[in-house]
């Protein structure tokens, strides 16, 4: 604890401000420029060793990721819930999208895990582990379906008996 507060004030600050935070955030990142989110650089683009099937054997996510929910549609943003089609361009889109909804959720932790500055031990502990339990399971998410997309892509490119370039979205 850095800042020393009331007792009331801690807590009206963490239950309000964590969800304000949550929802502050998924909006602003809806209005964001695009192009702060671009799939071909990191933190975005895969990491070494970084598969879909990994991601399905070491954490199951075909199993739950039907469970969370998909906020963007409530600020205004673009559907991930459900694959709307195989069309190149929408995958693109869809693709560009994961990058913005990950960014969203890796800020989220960063400014929910920062409220331990007025939250008294041990309770400051559990801020930082809720702000990496909530988000997690999204960005894991997110980094899942670009690799797979990315997959679709790719095959259905070398279906076309060419080698498309692939646009800034892949």
């Amino acid at each position: 604890m850095f800042l020393t507060l009331p007792e009331i004030w801690i807590v009206l600050l963490n239950a309000l401000g964590i969800p304000a935070a949550h929802f502050g955030i998924s909006w602003a990142f809806t209005r964001a420029p695009g192009g702060w989110f671009d799939p071909a650089r990191w933190p975005f683009r895969p990491f070494p060793g970084e598969s879909a099937r990994r991601y399905e054997r070491r954490t199951f996510i075909r199993h739950w990721k039907e469970r969370l929910p998909d906020a963007a549609p409530w600020f205004g943003g673009f559907a991930k819930k459900r694959l709307h089609g195989a069309d190149p361009d929408f995958l693109h889109r869809f693709i560009a999208e994961s990058c913005r909804s990950e960014a969203a959720h890796w800020a989220q932790v960063l400014v929910i895990a920062g409220f331990i500055a007025w939250t008294p031990w041990p309770w400051a502990l559990v801020i930082p582990a809720y702000a990496i339990a909530s988000n997690l399971p999204c960005i894991l998410l997110q980094r899942y379906n670009r690799l797979r997309f990315r997959r679709v892509l790719a095959r259905s490119q070398g279906s076309h008996h060419r080698k498309a370039p692939c646009h800034s979205a892949c």
